[in-house]
């Protein structure tokens, strides 16, 4: 009976050495992956800046300038314009 558990007991040590090996090798592997792909394709975390919203087109002319004001009011109300884009745009109009 000692000589089947000394087996086991070797067994185990070896099953759970060659765990531990091997549990290293593929993290070591996937850390030298991960530099390779990033020295090639650059840091995923690096992402490009959000495009700023394009600007409305060309005020319009001196009759319309009302609708557009009432245009840009429902704008503002829907919360697609902040306060500071508003009263931008609104000084635009006005100023054409």
């Amino acid at each position: 009976m000692p000589g089947l558990l000394r087996g086991v007991a070797r067994t185990a040590v070896v099953a759970g050495t060659a765990t531990a090996v091997s549990n290293r090798v593929s993290r070591r592997q996937g850390a030298r992956w991960s530099a390779q792909e990033q020295a090639q394709y650059g840091r995923p975390e690096q992402y490009a800046p959000e495009p700023a919203p394009a600007p409305a087109g060309p005020p319009p002319g001196g009759t319309d300038r009302i609708a557009a004001l009432k245009d840009l009011a429902e704008l503002k109300a829907q919360g697609v314009l902040t306060e500071t884009e508003f009263e931008r745009e609104k000084a635009r109009i006005l100023a054409s």
